[in-house]
């Protein structure tokens, strides 16, 4: 006789896990790329090949820096600390927003093989608003 095992905490604590590396890498990864846009001038970003650089207004590349972090920050703290961890859903909407204008802006620049990882990124964040809303949300303090 075979039994199916039906404990909701036992597949939430796998996806809890799973999601929390997700958001840690997310994190860090938009963290060191956001960054890299606030302490950096439009021709260093260009040296380092971000082409979309040598047109861009330096305040929207502060401002897309400053979106980044500030979503690497939301991904981690309020999950983290609990407090308002719905927040943490927010922040990876933001940051699937901000992958989505990307692609954009490559697109239409033809750089066309950057748009993958723009598409992964913004997968990795949709699965984390999936996630946390259905499979392992975090409960605020109480």
């Amino acid at each position: 006789m075979t039994t199916i095992d039906t404990n909701p905490v036992q597949s939430s604590k796998g996806w809890n896990i799973g999601l929390w590396v997700v958001q840690a890498l997310l994190a860090a990864m938009f963290l060191m790329a956001g960054a890299t846009k606030l302490m950096s001038g439009s021709a260093e970003l260009v040296a380092m090949g971000m082409g979309w650089a040598e047109n861009a207004p330096l305040l929207l590349i502060k401002f897309i820096g400053l979106a980044e972090v500030a979503g690497a920050l939301g991904l981690i703290l309020p999950a983290a600390t609990r407090i308002m961890p719905q927040l943490t859903k927010l922040a990876a909407v933001g940051l699937c927003v901000v992958m989505v204008l990307a692609a954009g802006v490559h697109i239409f620049r033809g750089e066309f093989e950057v748009v993958p990882v723009n598409a992964v990124l913004f997968a990795l964040a949709a699965l984390v608003v999936w996630g946390r809303a259905n499979k392992a949300p975090i409960a605020p303090r109480g």
